[in-house]
């Protein structure tokens, strides 16, 4: 079963929150704490992974609005990602981009 852990302190490392769930007697397989891709700083999410369901359900009730570092965390089960509308990063034109010497306004390069 995966869990969704939120309202993790952004100090939080994996480590500290396996220590956390260790404390209240359960066994975790994996734990993940979100990072920005940039900075590498903590998102304020992770997800934890335990073997059975039963142990996963366990795990909710017992650690779900205890703190961790001060803030109470919200933990309950993964749900899957939505899927995104939309297949562009936004923003830019597919062809071109803003012209080209011979005064071409965007749209496909014909020269």
């Amino acid at each position: 079963m995966r869990l969704f852990v939120g309202n993790l302190p952004y100090g939080a490392a994996e480590g500290d929150l396996q220590s956390f769930f260790e404390q209240a007697g359960v066994s975790v397989d994996s734990v993940n704490v979100m990072r920005d891709r940039f900075s590498g700083e903590a998102r304020g999410f992770g997800f934890v992974e335990i073997h059975d369901d039963a142990a996963g359900n366990r795990a909710i009730e017992m650690c779900n609005g205890r703190e961790l570092m001060g803030r109470a965390l919200v933990i309950n089960e993964a749900r899957p990602m939505a899927a995104r509308e939309g297949g562009s990063r936004g923003g830019g034109r597919e062809f071109g981009g803003g012209g080209n010497r011979r005064g071409g306004g965007g749209g496909r390069n014909r020269y």
